[in-house]
C-alpha cells in the first residue's frame, strides 16, 4: 500500500462500505519521518490493552464454537457462557476506553473497513500519517491502527478528513466491517419502524 498513488489509495478506500456514524476517535499525528512498522510488527506497537482484548476475543470464539454443535441439552450452557462472555466484553470495553485520550479526541463522520472520515478543527495535509484509536461502543470494542490522510477539505463546521488504514490487523478490519453492517441493520430497522402507521 505504501507505494500506491493517491488516486489508488482513494479508490481502495472507496471499495469498502462506509456508514455515517459518530465514533470516538483518537488521532495523534506523527512526524513526517515516522517509519510505519511492518504489518507483522504492528502488535508490538499497540498499547497492551488492545492486544489482550483481541486475544480474549479469539479465545472466546474458539471456546464457544465446539459447544454450539452439541445436543439441545448444551443450549443452556451455551447461553450461560455467552452471557459470561458478554460480561467480559463489557469489562474489556471499559478498560479499552481508558485508552481514550481527550487531548487527541475527535468524532468520526463515517467509518468502514477501509478507513474513517473524521471531523477535525484544523487542516491536515494529504499524506500525513497518524496513530488512530477507534472506540466502537456498540461492539464493546476498540481498534488501534495507523492511517494516512487521503482527503481534507474545509467546511463551515471544520475539516472532514479521510484516513485510509495503512496498518491494521485483519481481525480489527473485520470487526469494523461487522460493526458497520450491524449499525446499518439497526438503522434500517428504525427506519422501517418509523415508516409504519
Amino acid at each position: 500500500m505504501d507505494s500506491l498513488t493517491l488516486e489508488q489509495k482513494q479508490a481502495q478506500f472507496n471499495e469498502f462500505f462506509l456508514i455515517g456514524h459518530a465514533l470516538k476517535v483518537n488521532v495523534r499525528t506523527l512526524a513526517s519521518d515516522f517509519v510505519l512498522p511492518e504489518p507483522e510488527q504492528l502488535e508490538e506497537h499497540m498499547p497492551y490493552a488492545f492486544r489482550i482484548a483481541s486475544e480474549m476475543s479469539a479465545i472466546e470464539t474458539q471456546a464457544l464454537r465446539p459447544l454450539r454443535n452439541l445436543s439441545s441439552h448444551a443450549s443452556d450452557l451455551v447461553n450461560y457462557l455467552t452471557h459470561q462472555s458478554r460480561k467480559i466484553d463489557l469489562m474489556m470495553s471499559y478498560i479499552l476506553h481508558q485508552q481514550d485520550d481527550p487531548n487527541y479526541r475527535t468524532e468520526s463522520i463515517r467509518f468502514g473497513g477501509g478507513g474513517v472520515v473524521i471531523n477535525h478543527d484544523s487542516e491536515l495535509a494529504v499524506g500525513t500519517i497518524a496513530e488512530l484509536k477507534l472506540f466502537v461502543t456498540e461492539e464493546a470494542a476498540a481498534v488501534f491502527c495507523y492511517g494516512e490522510v487521503i482527503a481534507c477539505q474545509q467546511e463551515p463546521n471544520g475539516y472532514p478528513i479521510a484516513f485510509i488504514f495503512t496498518r491494521i490487523r485483519e481481525q480489527d478490519q473485520e470487526l469494523l466491517v461487522r460493526a458497520s453492517l450491524h449499525l446499518q441493520t439497526q438503522q434500517l430497522k428504525k427506519r422501517n419502524q418509523s415508516n409504519q402507521p
